[in-house]
């Protein structure tokens, strides 16, 4: 018989699923006590999440494999769920944010419209499940219940910015829902599976024929997982959505962004790991270049951002494509860094999402035209008084406080997390073992090197022209609902830092469990059912 603890797998998935069926239920106008349910709910999501992760971290590297098998049908022929310690991190990053999301939320965006948190706990359930699936259709299901629900937060509240950007948005994700089937049609009819585990153990064997077709599959489901991932030239929706989404909704889309690099790390290294024969490594080349080519396009929109909300949207990119460019080094080391910098950027991102629309309530709406007139016409230059020592109050010292942390924490610069992970992968690629380094990584770190200067020198010049070139001295009111969040997202990237040790063999225990993909077809094809002879002799 499974006990208790066998059953924690499917409850990230149950709990918000049963909590936001019960707030459907619930009259719109309890809004505190659908508010009570959403806390409670992501509280218990995020104490499941970490038991989840402790019990990834309990296994030897490389047999760190858990699965759950619905109505007790052996893969591949069932639905299997999967956890390693790379979905138990991804669950318990997606858990945290939806805590400081939803508490931003309960400050006013909550009210702004219909079943808000129905539609974000349905958002919580399509992300789980997409981290914990052992399948591509699974996937496929699973990304589309999230899309849904994504498509109600984009549209969350008013104004013609937000309404023009939801239906872009809904538009790009529906073509790639439809390569999404296309590929894993194409994919299922070359090898009759699409268990993930499957997969890799059938790849090997395909004829030349097969392969190039399922090459073909592979590269148009890359295709969409890109897309999703925000990966040049398919990312132009990105910044635009993100920046007229309502903050909460940006804060948790920055980790959605981050579910495509993690299907696309997940493929890369368990179908093209070393195993697969002729497609092993297969578009490791190209998720390299689209990396760096990313990360140049988010660089150049950072610097051109003329809005804090845009700037913020474009760090997503630079995110994102630096993990893309460091899977496609291929590099065990360099990816494991990389997972390092995902986690902090991620946290510092959604961070910046909620600080963004608090730093605004700083800015006079005539402030920039004021500034303009005064330039233009010399005045404001012959007060002879100038006012020396006077005192930042408490909520703007707060809040540039937080400002420098995110700055920091996008550029990549000490003492926080994000300099670890961005050190972590230029020493990795530098450490050649006596051959030559290539060409690419010295391109690679390169850009890693000037995306951190482009992100402080646009941080920079918004933080000035909000903090330091004010044109009153009005103090913005800002509650401690909003606040607490964003300073529990930064104070968790501090513990990035001073628990790095910690973090990082974490960390490289999980990219040891994906570079030894044979361990993850044998946990998932070789587990038994409950009930077995097999199940019963397990310790």
């Amino acid at each position: 018989m499974m006990g208790v603890l066998d059953h924690l797998i499917i409850v990230p998935i149950l709990l918000p699923l049963v909590s936001g069926a019960v707030m459907l239920l619930l009259d719109e106008r309890r809004r505190g006590l659908k508010g009570g349910i959403g806390i409670a709910t992501t509280v218990a999501l995020l104490i499941v999440s970490i038991m989840l992760l402790r019990m990834a971290d309990m296994a030897p590297p490389g047999s760190g494999v858990s699965t759950y098998q619905l109505g007790n049908w052996p893969a591949p022929f069932g639905i299997v769920l999967v956890l390693d310690r790379l979905s138990a991190l991804m669950l318990v990053l997606t858990s945290v944010l939806g805590i400081a999301s939803l508490q931003y939320a309960l400050a006013r965006w909550h009210r702004a419209g219909p079943r808000f948190h129905t539609i974000f706990q349905l958002q919580l359930m399509g992300l789980n499940g997409a981290f914990l699936t052992g399948d591509l259709f699974n996937l496929f299901v699973f990304f589309e219940v999230l899309l849904t629900a994504s498509y109600g937060l984009v549209l969350h509240g008013d104004g013609t910015a937000r309404v023009r950007a939801g239906l872009a948005y809904i538009a790009i994700n529906l073509a790639a829902s439809l390569l999404f089937l296309i590929g894993a049609s194409l994919a299922y009819g070359v090898t009759g599976t699409l268990n993930m585990a499957d997969l890799a153990r059938r790849i090997p064997a395909l004829a030349p024929g097969d392969a190039a077709l399922f090459a073909a599959a592979a590269a148009i489901l890359g295709t969409a997982f890109l897309m999703k991932a925000g990966a040049w030239p398919l990312n132009f929706w990105l910044p635009t959505t993100y920046a007229a989404a309502s903050a909460p909704a940006a804060a948790i889309f920055a980790v959605m962004s981050k579910l495509g690099v993690y299907v696309i790390l997940r493929l890369w290294t368990l179908v093209f790991g070393p195993d697969a024969g002729p497609l092993a490594g297969f578009g490791g080349d190209w998720l390299l270049a689209m990396g760096m080519l990313t990360m140049v396009f988010g660089s150049v929109g950072v610097l051109a951002s003329q809005s804090l909300s845009r700037l913020a949207g474009c760090s997503v990119l630079v995110s994102s494509g630096t993990v893309i460019a460091a899977i496609g080094t291929g590099g065990g080391a360099v990816i494991g860094a990389a997972l390092f910098y995902l986690v902090s950027s991620t946290l510092g991102i959604a961070a910046l999402f909620l600080l963004i629309e608090l730093v605004e309530r700083l800015r006079d709406p005539g402030a920039d035209v004021l500034a303009v007139t005064m330039e233009a016409y010399g005045e404001g230059d012959d007060d002879p008084e100038e006012e020396v020592g006077v005192a930042i109050p408490a909520t703007v010292a707060l809040l540039g406080g937080s400002f420098i942390a995110c700055a920091l924490l996008l550029a990549g610069l000490p003492p926080l997390a994000g300099f670890i992970g961005k050190f972590g992968m230029m020493a990795a690629m530098l450490k050649a073992d006596g051959a030559a380094v290539q060409a690419s990584t010295w391109a690679l770190i390169g850009l890693l090197t000037l995306s951190g200067l482009a992100t402080l020198i646009a941080m920079t010049r918004t933080g000035i022209s909000s903090f330091w070139a004010r044109m009153d001295n009005s103090v913005p009111r800002v509650r401690v609902i909003e606040m607490a969040p964003v300073l529990c997202l930064l104070l968790l990237c501090l513990g990035l830092t001073v628990g790095g040790g910690p973090a990082m063999r974490y960390i490289e225990a999980a990219t040891q469990d994906l570079r030894t993909p044979q361990d993850y077809v044998t946990g998932v094809l070789g587990a038994p059912t409950a009930g077995s002879a097999d199940a019963e002799a397990r310790p």
